[in-house]
């Protein structure tokens, strides 16, 4: 038979697990690719630039990206680091790199007040995927 108040308690607790989501996706980074390019004479490479802008207090999953990675950061100040090394932080004009095999232990804001902005350079295997989560 057909419960009104079950259907109802179900809607509200699913509501609320997508506005919590949100609520905690409004710190998450804001990535926009800017230019993809294969390198015609590296077959199976290409090149991927991103803008990558965190909000105030945004923290990254531990991940790494089988790939080549310049990083420049463009304004406000970041905390980087890869395992087995130290963390950095890094202001505007600064740089970070990461190889295809480090692990990306440490990408955040520096600050819980000020958004930070920077670009992101990536020599990858084409049609590999840019970001692969570690747990």
């Amino acid at each position: 038979m057909f419960d009104i108040k079950r259907l109802i308690a179900a809607v509200c607790a699913v509501a609320g697990v997508i506005a919590t989501q949100h609520a905690s996706a409004a710190a998450d980074a804001v990535v926009s690719p800017l230019i993809e390019k294969p390198f015609h004479n590296l077959p199976g490479k290409e090149g991927l630039m991103l803008l990558v802008e965190y909000p105030p207090g945004a923290v990254d999953p531990v991940h790494r990206h089988d790939a080549h990675g310049f990083i420049y950061v463009l304004e406000g100040s970041i905390v980087m680091g890869v395992k087995g090394g130290k963390e950095q932080t890094l202001t505007p004009g600064q740089t970070f790199y990461e190889g295809p095999e480090d692990i990306h232990t440490v990408g955040r804001n520096a600050s819980a007040t000020k958004p930070a902005k920077f670009l992101v350079f990536l020599v990858k295997d084409t049609k590999k995927p840019v970001l692969i989560p570690v747990k």
